[in-house]
């Protein structure tokens, strides 16, 4: 479905909400095309400081939704993260602006080449559930810095999330920088059709698919951060308590609702029985407490879960379960799933094939470094890749070998919360970043302006074609035979 730009000019806020929003933007835009430092710095703060404010309120709304989400865990991973990112945009942002130098060719010595990063105009963000104000206020904190007004979609399914968020944004920003649209799926598809500047989706590729061809009708460049299956390589030279601590860490944060999870881990043969203790061993001391263990967003992802566990133990996988399934029986719908371990991992499983996308650890067994190598390398490109021990050929071979959009090494994750790197993935797990630099330079266009100055003498390049100066220019670059 295409809106083309001729039927926005005439969008209601009583007919086509959706439409009208980014036409508003779309004029606020025109008015201010090259919003200045002061300008956009001042934008920035604001929304800082409207997230300082609204953090108590951002984290009881996560946790309506969610069911269970402890208010520490909507802090730490969810709102402290976008307070980093505006904080990083804030401290570089005045570089990052300035025009960059470039080297003319020889044949245009003494003339000015320069790269100026210009607004692209209005940039739409499509927001998933799983982290409804970090997935927003990044992307949105990144497009703003750039000079560009935004327009926001939250996900339906966590509706007092997105409320929370609309809340924060209008007291911070108004509806001249940014527009928020509440709406299923149809709201969604509308959305994506629309003619931005630019989009910026999270979510899974099957989706990201739907949203690049819609894109795609009129043209829209997209940054899409699809997650994918991110392994996690255990390394004999490792210390296996603390790998599966750590590995299990990124399976019950937010209940390994989280595009940057680890989904599976590949461990020696000859360790994966005390791995699996040790990992039973951890989770009893990260989520014993169930008051602070996440839920499932819905009933849907919870019966998916045990959907996989199910299959996994009909084609012959042993799960170990690390607690009770009955753990979140105080709370209504019952969505708390505990950690599922699951070795004797085969191919044809959807533990194997699908993203996880919550608390289940398939373990798959190695004998050789190069079987490891080999697996990751055979399958889809991840968005993350972990790797444990402390043998650097190892390590080193990870990163030359094998494709992921980052790398934690000896930790799961935190790599997507250093905002001085870029974040984003490869092949089927992405296309663009949105953090860092990188960011910045993504949600810009890079315009080339060439200068050149008045007595310089260009002529001598034009027809008539065989003067004496470009014969001598062909014959410096091609040689006598020219």
């Amino acid at each position: 479905m295409k809106l083309t730009e001729q039927e926005l000019p005439g969008a209601t806020r009583d007919g086509d909400e959706t439409a009208w929003r980014f036409s508003a933007l779309r004029a606020a835009f025109a008015e201010t095309p090259f919003p200045s430092y002061a300008e956009r710095r001042g934008a920035l703060r604001s929304l800082r400081e409207a997230l300082r404010k609204h953090a108590s309120a951002c984290a009881a709304a996560a946790a309506a939704d969610f069911g269970v989400r402890a208010t520490a865990e909507t802090m730490m991973v969810d709102l402290l993260p976008s307070l980093l990112h505006i904080d990083h945009l804030l401290k570089h942002l005045r570089r990052w602006m300035r025009p960059s130098r470039r080297a003319p060719e020889l044949l245009f010595a003494t003339n000015r080449a320069t790269v100026r990063y210009q607004p692209k105009g209005v940039v739409g963000i499509v927001v998933p559930w799983n982290f409804p104000f970090y997935l927003a206020l990044g992307p949105l904190a990144t497009a703003l810095a750039a000079g560009n007004r935004c327009m926001i979609k939250t996900s339906e399914y966590a509706p007092v999330s997105s409320r929370a968020l609309r809340a924060l944004l209008a007291e911070a920003l108004g509806e001249r920088w940014v527009g928020v649209v509440e709406g299923d799926a149809e709201c969604a598809k509308r959305f994506c059709a629309l003619p931005f500047d630019h989009l910026v989706f999270t979510g899974s590729p099957a989706v990201g698919r739907h949203v690049m061809r819609a894109a795609a009708e009129n043209l829209t460049p997209v940054t899409l951060e699809l997650g994918g299956k991110s392994p996690a390589i255990v390394s004999r030279s490792a210390d296996l308590p603390r790998a599966a601590r750590r590995i299990v860490h990124g399976k019950t944060v937010n209940a390994g609702q989280i595009c940057v999870a680890p989904d599976y881990a590949l461990v020696p043969r000859e360790q994966v029985g005390a791995f699996v203790a040790a990992a039973a061993s951890a989770f009893a001391k990260l989520a014993g407490d169930s008051a602070n263990y996440t839920s499932m967003i819905d009933a849907r992802g919870r019966d998916r879960m045990y959907a996989l566990i199910e299959d996994a133990r009909a084609l012959g996988a042993s799960v170990t379960v690390c607690g009770s399934p009955a753990q979140d029986a105080a709370h209504p719908g019952g969505r708390q799933v505990p950690l599922h371990i699951i070795t004797g991992v085969r191919p044809e499983m959807r533990i194997a094939r699908e993203e996880i996308f919550g608390p289940l650890l398939p373990v798959m067994e190695y004998d050789r470094f190069d079987h490891a190598i080999a697996w990751v390398r055979n399958g889809e490109r991840p968005l993350a890749l972990y790797w444990f021990g402390t043998d650097g050929s190892e390590s080193e071979r990870v990163l030359r070998e094998t494709h992921a959009g980052g790398v934690t090494l000896n930790d799961w994750g935190w790599h997507a919360m250093n905002h001085d790197m870029p974040f984003g993935g490869t092949g089927m797990s992405g296309i663009g970043n949105y953090h860092g630099e990188e960011g910045f330079r993504e949600l810009s266009h890079a315009k080339a302006v060439f200068s050149e100055h008045r007595w310089f003498p260009v002529e001598l390049f034009h027809p008539p074609y065989g003067s004496v100066v470009q014969r001598a220019v062909l014959r410096w670059y091609f040689g006598a035979r020219s």
